[in-house]
């Protein structure tokens, strides 16, 4: 193969279409505006919600309260998902993403004191409640905040 060998995709590209270029053309005259009318202007057209000066439905709603844009999201582990391991296991987020008890680490794994925990384990993640944290502990475990 040489360089004028090269050719494009089947498919790959298309031909543009060849506005106000004649009435036989299918696109001529108007060029597919129609006739008169804002849109028909150059430049003409309205902004994105326009809804011609009816009051658009972003100001007809109503706005409430306030999006933290530095809010964390934690992926949540619950005390019984915790037992399907080994006595004396150390559980770590890695762990817990390679078993499948969680998909993604988000901004940190939180255990939770949902269930309960029978197994003596070493826990290592994010953040505790105090509930989960005492309930690992009574059961002869340990936790660690990474």
């Amino acid at each position: 193969m040489k360089l004028h060998d090269l050719k494009p995709a089947e498919g790959s590209r298309k031909e543009r279409k060849r506005l106000g270029r004649g009435i036989g053309s299918g696109q001529g005259k108007t060029a597919g505006k129609g006739h008169k009318g804002q849109n028909a202007r150059s430049g003409g057209g309205v902004r994105l919600g326009f809804e011609g000066g009816q009051t658009p439905l972003f100001r007809r709603l109503p706005k409430r309260g306030f999006t933290n844009i530095n809010r964390k999201e934690y992926a949540v582990v619950n005390l019984d998902a915790l037992n399907r391991f080994e006595e004396g296991t150390e559980v770590t987020p890695e762990l817990l993403i390679e078993t499948g008890v969680v998909k993604n680490e988000r901004a940190g794994i939180k255990i939770l004191a949902n269930g309960n925990v029978e197994k003596k384990l070493t826990v290592k993640a994010h953040k505790f409640s105090s509930a989960a944290k005492e309930a690992i502990e009574a059961a002869g475990g340990s936790t660690e905040v990474i």
